[in-house]
């Protein structure tokens, strides 16, 4: 079962989402070439505490840090640490927000300088797919239309959709019902109702979609080495379409 929310969660979400989407801005601005990844989620500390919200990824089943920073080939729970950024990167930023006990969640790729014309493409494309995923967000259409709208523009465009990895339900908890993989034939799955809430994400390989999980348990690299990018917003169904949470208004 998909788990509806009132309107009073609705609100509640929105707050958790512009909080999200300011802790990210301040996070976007603060990249520069030659800081530790590390540097990174320590500031992003900062912010969590300056809001006076809980990061909802620290702790997580494990997981040791505030935000995720998954750097070039790295898809996605990239782990803060010794990793210096250079020119020429791109890093993607993943972070949810516990507010009162509403998650939020999203996702940006950020170039670190100037980056060369394929990665610049990667991260148009794949931020321009959640885009058309969330378009499909919609009473009455069926869930397989978000992954099948969002496989086939980046697939269009020459890169590839992760499958191992998936978007999610969310509200009461990070994770909630259903699955929301990116990629798929369009017109299956759940009827999509007002009240629903979504974490749309797609992942996007330059390469082949294939991964595989590092040595510490959480980093998911792309087996062929080339780059990785990674957007995502928490998107609510209602009855005037879908509206984005995590935006900062």
């Amino acid at each position: 079962m998909i788990p509806l929310k009132s309107k009073e969660d609705l609100e509640m979400m929105r707050r958790s989402g512009r909080i999200l989407a300011v802790i990210m801005a301040k996070l976007r601005e603060f990249i520069k070439p030659a800081m530790k990844t590390s540097e990174i989620d320590m500031f992003a500390g900062e912010l969590f505490e300056r809001e006076k919200v809980r990061a909802a990824f620290k702790g997580y089943k494990g997981f040791p840090a505030n935000i995720c920073t998954s750097v070039n080939e790295e898809v996605i729970h990239g782990i803060p640490g010794e990793r210096r950024l250079e020119e020429g990167d791109i890093i993607s930023l993943d972070l949810g927000v516990d507010y009162a006990g509403y998650f939020t969640d999203a996702a940006v790729t950020v170039p670190v300088g100037r980056v060369d014309a394929r990665k610049n493409k990667l991260i148009e494309v794949t931020e321009k797919a959640l885009t058309f995923g969330i378009s499909q967000a919609r009473v009455k259409n069926r869930l397989s239309d978000i992954s099948c709208a969002i496989q086939s523009y980046v697939e269009r465009n020459g890169f590839s959709v992760v499958r191992q990895f998936v978007g999610h339900g969310i509200g009461a908890s990070l994770h909630e019902e259903p699955e929301i993989p990116n990629y798929g034939t369009a017109h299956r799955g759940e009827v999509l109702e007002s009240g629903m809430v979504f974490a749309i994400e797609p992942m996007v390989n330059a390469g082949v979609w294939e991964c595989k999980i590092l040595n510490n348990g959480w980093t998911a690299v792309t087996v062929d080495g080339l780059e990785s990018a990674h957007f995502e917003h928490t998107v609510a169904i209602t009855e005037n379409g879908p509206e984005i949470l995590t935006l900062n208004a």
